[in-house]
């Protein structure tokens, strides 16, 4: 599931694209269609969050990779892996390197001067080399009677969280997802959030267990009807918002 450090992993890869020139460019959705790099240098590539961001020039092509997105590098007339028909972004670059973005969740493209005000709606990157806790603090703590578990998924507050991340701090911080705001040490949680995401930027196995083992890598996400590995408690599921929740009842009880 792509979060923020998915997306970090992502930029990190590409960045032998920075100084390539672009030979061919078919961005195949209708609302950019038209906007063409060939020729142009990329200037540089680097994530905001869930967000990818790759400069061409004077333009910026910002992509998010949503569910389903994946990105892949191959030599140009190599077979695709992905079907043709899930291409949204097709580049060649200099030594006919080919670097196809497949079932982005959106593909757009702005002027570089426009940045700041594109990425405006944004909380603060957790994996940003000085992450601004005090700013995603307060943007959580300005709605105490919202549940700490939409908080946290609310890219405005703070910008890199999903679901997975969610249910694995909620649980580290033994409080449910369902929790207001006013009742949660938020200072606490982001300190947590940044500790998990910053210690897995650079894996390709997210962890938050401590144990690299395959089934054996999270406390709660995914382990429905599992026992706790705390207090072998059955975990349970149900949905916070249009989101799944994982909790252990009693490492993680909803006070009334």
């Amino acid at each position: 599931m792509p979060e923020g450090d998915s997306v970090f992993q992502l930029s990190r890869k590409l960045q032998f694209m920075r100084g390539r020139e672009v030979l061919e460019t078919s961005l195949r959705v209708p609302s950019v269609a038209l906007h063409d790099f060939t020729g142009q240098t990329v200037h540089r590539v680097w994530p905001y969050g869930k967000n990818l961001f790759m400069q061409f020039g004077e333009e910026i092509l910002h992509t998010h990779l949503k569910m389903e997105g994946t990105w892949a590098v191959h030599r140009k007339g190599d077979r695709w892996r992905k079907p043709a028909h899930t291409a949204r972004v097709v580049l060649v670059l200099s030594e006919n390197i080919e670097v196809v973005g497949h079932s982005l969740g959106f593909v757009r493209v702005f002027p570089t001067n426009r940045y700041l005000e594109e990425i405006s709606h944004l909380g603060p990157d957790v994996l940003a080399e000085h992450f601004d806790i005090d700013t995603a603090r307060n943007n959580i703590a300005s709605n105490p009677s919202r549940t700490i578990g939409e908080a946290l998924l609310d890219q405005s507050n703070l910008a890199g969280v999903g679901n997975e991340y969610r249910a694995e701090i909620c649980f580290l911080m033994g409080i449910h997802p369902a929790t207001p705001v006013s009742a949660v040490d938020v200072e606490k949680a982001l300190k947590i959030t940044r500790r998990l995401m910053w210690e897995n930027r650079n894996s390709p196995i997210r962890v938050t267990t401590g144990i690299r083992r395959a089934g054996e890598s999270t406390y709660v996400f995914g382990r429905n009807n599992k026992p706790c590995r705390r207090c072998r408690s059955t975990i349970v599921k149900a949905e916070l918002g249009e989101r799944i929740i994982w909790w252990c009842p009693r490492c993680q009880p909803l006070e009334s």
